[in-house]
């Protein structure tokens, strides 16, 4: 298990720039099972999450080329069917939740798709019933075995239908998406999920030859295709990582500079962390924080009563920077309450943060009241362990500002989800030690 060593209290400054999005590529990966022709996929981040997955697609068959360090080609014209069976898949697709959906385009493309229970973040109940209740809407016969936990979908051919789904799940909508561009006639998936990720999927399938439409808001409709063909795709900054990085230069007083962020994909997040009291500067596509030398300082509603920061679907507040927002709120002047409505568990490792200092009264599983401490007492170093992605990088940015030399295991943890962390923070100035 991997341990991360950070000398906390230095001030960072330079420019740092974002990753390709961690949660698009797990889509848009799943995709190139839909053509026998060649896509090619720029911007890929070199994350473990990522990486599981491109190889559990050459083991399905998919020829793999790496271009460069970012960019792959991808062709799906002999995939191996007899895997989905194997004790392999089993295993492999259980390493990583993004395997959910190669479900979709395998179900749409050779009438049958099969998946183990899929891991992933140890963040709550995360229940797969939208993928499964719309692919069984557009005509698949479902199956699960209790025994191995594994889940399967087979049709002769899938069929266009109406459906409103229960929940606006991103995966689910994406996994339905793809098997609705092969089915014959139209689908109308409304509730359907519109982040930004989303909207890259459908733009990419439409590329390809689908036809999508309402592609942005919660009602898409598709008709139906025969086939698809290869395409060019590049994808966007990850919004996750920028929203770290923000919350990193606050916390630190550091002067930073986020590049090549894509402004119009970020929705609330910029206006979010301005309420905490941070000058989010916008510079071109690039964002620029000025060293927060005099602290910053929470904003109330407008009739007084303390701010409430919660999490939604797209085009509310994404839920993967409420952790990044609660730590950053540690240090500001006042009080928030931060409410993480849509998974439960995610506001456990407040306890680490409460051993380092901080002025955290956790409600319940889903709400937490922090108090601000204005710099005017620092967090102090500790040893803690990383529980999931989100929850280590933000132990991590408490690290960073903390006095002392904290320690923080299981960083693989982090490493699902941000790409060499240690050695892109070293080069804006931190202190911090990777320790196999």
């Amino acid at each position: 298990m991997g341990t991360f060593k950070i000398e906390g209290g230095h001030q960072l400054k330079g420019s740092i720039k974002p990753q390709g999005a961690k949660n698009e590529a797990l889509q848009i990966l799943c995709a190139v099972l839909l053509t026998p022709e060649k896509v090619t996929i720029h911007n890929i981040p070199d994350i473990v999450d990522v990486n599981k997955l491109i190889t559990l697609l050459k083991n399905l068959g998919v020829k793999v080329e790496q271009l460069s360090h970012s960019s792959y080609s991808f062709q799906a014209d002999d995939i191996d069917l007899d895997y989905l069976q194997s004790d392999a898949f089993k295993v492999d697709g259980r390493g990583l939740r993004g395997s959910i959906m190669i479900v979709g385009p395998l179900l749409s493309r050779y009438g049958k798709g099969y998946i183990p229970k899929p891991g992933g973040d140890k963040i709550g109940r995360r229940r797969l019933d939208t993928h499964f209740e719309g692919l069984i809407k557009l005509g698949a016969s479902f199956k699960y075995s209790r025994e191995d936990q594994f889940y399967g979908v087979e049709a002769k051919k899938l069929k266009g239908t109406y459906m409103l789904l229960e929940e606006a799940s991103v995966t689910g909508t994406a996994n339905i998406v793809m098997a609705a561009v092969l089915a014959e006639g139209q689908t109308t998936i409304y509730n359907a999920a519109c982040e930004p990720y989303l909207q890259q999927l459908c733009r990419m399938l439409n590329r390809m030859g689908a036809k999508i439409s309402g592609v942005g808001s919660n009602m898409l409709i598709i008709d139906g295709v025969d086939a698809l063909g290869g395409t060019e795709h590049t994808m966007l900054p990850d919004m996750i990582e920028i929203g770290s990085w923000i919350g990193l230069a606050a916390m630190t007083k550091s002067e930073l500079t986020i590049s090549d962020v894509s402004w119009k994909d970020l929705g609330l997040i910029p206006n979010v962390f301005r309420k905490l009291g941070i000058t989010v500067e916008k510079r071109g596509d690039d964002i620029h924080i000025p060293a927060h030398t005099n602290g910053y300082e929470i904003q109330s509603f407008i009739d007084g009563s303390i701010l409430t920061i919660s999490d939604a679907p797209w085009p509310g507040f994404t839920p993967d920077l409420l952790s990044i927002i609660l730590v950053v709120a540690t240090q500001a002047r006042g009080s928030v309450l931060i409410h993480q409505k849509m998974f439960e568990s995610r506001l456990f490792f407040v306890d680490k943060l409460i051993d380092m200092g901080a002025k955290i009264i956790l409600c319940d599983p889903h709400r937490a009241t922090v108090i601000g401490h204005d710099f005017k007492s620092t967090l102090k170093a500790t040893t803690m362990t990383s529980p999931d992605i989100r929850a280590g990088v933000s132990l991590l940015i408490a690290a960073l500002s903390a006095k002392g030399t904290s320690t923080i295991m299981n960083i693989e943890q982090i490493d699902r989800g941000y790409e060499n962390i240690d050695t892109r923070l070293r080069a804006i100035g931190a202190n911090i030690e990777r320790i196999a």
